[in-house]
């Protein structure tokens, strides 16, 4: 079951023959909606059944208790008044439309807001009403992915123990189904006892010190379920694709999970790049939200062959963000960078191809480290305190965050009695009763 499931806007290739017509038609309306309001008198019958079908998807976005909006709704968009106005020739639609931002403003989700907003800067009526109708069809996918959501709790149950008693039936079947798992969470307990420090000797762009080997024995902390169990899960992100003893209790979510380790994989490089160029262009640039939107946006785009062709994709990333830089510093009357710093931009910049580059290490790892704290506190919880240089890619973070947390917290919710047996025999004596894993 995939509990990250929503409904999202249909797009067809707009080179596609249903794409071609789907276009033509809704060009054609709205070109004959806009004919019908220019005209004189006007003619507003297509308007009236915009304004109809807008007043419906309203009072549809509203919760049974709002009573007082719905009925604030029927009486400013009442289909008679309004049939009664256009027959005068008095029908306002650029005030009616001014009304119906103010309801979606109060109705729309957060990460509507700015489409709504956009709305107020629209004069003409044929393209407000066009925009209008836009963001209310993104808003009804919103309440419907809300209700989804909002119902999930009994058939996540369901699922939960469905998936149980079909992997206990094969364990009963097979008394070695568990031998994998064992291993994997046997791997993640060492690799807690034998964990040095973070990069103690590497270079840290943003200055923070690593503690050092003696800090960190002076004051080791003992072994959790928790803890365990989180290295473990922060393994399978760095699974060898050639060692087939992969954990029996993950098989079913290992394609998501290679997806999440090719998503980590550019949000390292995007940080990497992003900490890079920071420290040739200084805040000036990067203070500029635009800027840094603009850098994010081009070199997600040129990212997408890293896993094909390393080497080729951070040429081409190399380039583009010397380009950009470069000419952001001329718009802003700013000295451009000298060839020797611009040869070294672009060479730090390639570097990062290769996994033990060490900015792309410490990224990596601090990456780690906030999925690491995502499991143990939240996601939320864990972007008030990001790691030095990931600031910029906090959104980034907070989408993979999730993915993350909501695939191991299932994970856990079926096989977490299993886990619990298994660490009994893993953790010292005296952690044991601990042994009962927590939800993380």
């Amino acid at each position: 079951m995939n509990h990250d499931f929503h409904r999202g806007e249909k797009v067809l290739p707009p080179s596609s023959l249903e794409g071609k017509a789907r276009e033509t038609m809704h060009n054609a309306f709205w070109d004959h909606l806009k004919e019908q309001l220019s005209a004189t008198p006007p003619d507003f019958s297509c308007a009236l059944e915009l304004l109809k079908e807008i007043k419906e998807i309203l009072l549809s976005l509203l919760l049974p208790r709002q009573n007082r909006l719905r009925s604030e709704i029927e009486e400013a968009l009442d289909s008679g008044l309004l049939k009664q106005e256009a027959e005068r020739g008095a029908l306002n639609v650029l005030r009616l439309s001014k009304y119906i931002i103010s309801m979606m403003t109060l109705l729309c989700a957060p990460v509507r807001d700015e489409a709504v907003q956009s709305l107020d800067s629209i004069t003409d009526s044929a393209r407000l009403l066009r925009g209008i109708f836009q963001v209310l069809g993104l808003m009804k996918m919103d309440m419907m992915n809300y209700t989804i959501q909002s119902r999930q709790p009994h058939p996540q149950e369901h699922s939960i123990r469905r998936e149980r008693a079909q992997f206990q039936e094969r364990l009963d079947q097979q008394p070695g189904l568990l031998d994998h798992t064992t291993k994997w969470l046997s791997r993640a307990a060492a690799d807690l006892d034998m964990q040095p420090p973070a990069c103690p000797d590497a270079p840290d762009p943003s200055g923070v010190a690593c503690p050092s080997a003696d800090e960190a024995a002076s004051s080791p902390e003992p072994l959790s379920p928790t803890m365990v169990l989180s290295q473990a899960f922060l393994n399978l992100l760095l699974w060898d694709p050639d060692d087939r003893e992969f954990p029996e209790t993950l098989l079913s979510d290992r394609a998501r999970l290679r997806e999440l380790e090719a998503q980590l994989r550019r949000c390292t490089v995007l940080a990497s790049v992003l900490l890079v160029a920071s420290s040739f262009s200084g805040s000036v640039l990067f203070g500029s939200p635009q800027f840094v939107d603009k850098l994010k946006r081009v070199t997600k785009a040129l990212l997408e062959e890293l896993d094909s062709r390393p080497e080729e994709a951070m040429l081409t990333v190399s380039e583009q963000v010397s380009q950009e830089i470069h000419q952001s510093l001329k718009n802003m009357g700013l000295a451009a960078l000298s060839s020797d710093s611009t040869a070294s931009l672009m060479g730090q910049l390639q570097d990062i191809a290769l996994k033990e580059n060490c900015v792309r290490s410490v990224i990596d790892q601090r990456i780690h480290l906030f999925l690491k704290c995502c499991l143990v506190l939240g996601v939320q919880r864990s972007l008030l305190d990001l790691p030095g240089g990931l600031t910029l890619i906090e959104a980034e973070l907070a989408e993979l965050g999730q993915k993350f947390v909501n695939l191991t917290h299932h994970n856990q919710q079926v096989f977490g009695p299993y886990y619990a047996e298994i660490l009994k025999t893993l953790l010292p004596p005296s952690q044991a009763l601990q042994t009962e894993v927590e939800s993380l």
